[in-house]
């Protein structure tokens, strides 16, 4: 059923990729090591990929719904501190600290490219994902339809 949301919910080239990969559109990987993944795959697609400069760059949105303890808050700002967007629903801890909080949420961004989000609802929080990535797949040049080519092994091997 998730492998063949790409084709419902997402854009052509996303869904050609993950029809090609054969992942959903969305990917989740747990917590701790497993979140190191992800940055892994982000760096890569920066260093190798050619796609931006900075992870901070990149088209991509984290989501962290809720928290359950303060690693779960360690995990995510792990993300924002790697410049990744990053949504907060329900409570956010430090809310009692103006200045942390201004921190967090509006500071970062200038330092270091990542940025959390606070919006509990479920719905607004997926906006302004959405709005993120289009921000950065303009920033990039790739907010355009555009014929899209699939490389065979002999073209790769040319790149």
């Amino acid at each position: 059923m998730l492998l063949g949301a790409a084709a419902e919910y997402a854009g052509a080239g996303l869904a050609e990729v993950c029809e090609t990969v054969g992942i959903p559109p969305v990917l989740h990987l747990g917590s701790c090591v497993d979140n190191s993944r992800i940055l892994m795959a982000a760096t890569a697609m920066v260093k190798e990929g050619g796609l931006g400069d900075d992870i901070s760059d990149l088209p991509v949105a984290g989501a962290a719904p809720e928290w359950m303890s303060e690693k779960a808050i360690s995990i995510g700002h792990y993300f924002v501190a790697s410049g990744v967007f990053t949504v907060f629903g329900v409570t956010w801890p430090t809310s009692g600290s103006r200045e942390l909080t201004q921190l967090l949420f509006e500071g970062y961004e200038e330092k270091l490219g990542g940025m959390w989000a606070f919006e509990p609802d479920l719905v607004e929080a997926a906006k302004l994902r959405i709005a993120h990535i289009d921000k950065k797949r303009k920033a990039l040049g790739i907010d355009k339809a555009r014929e899209r080519v699939l490389f065979d092994m002999e073209m790769r091997r040319e790149l």
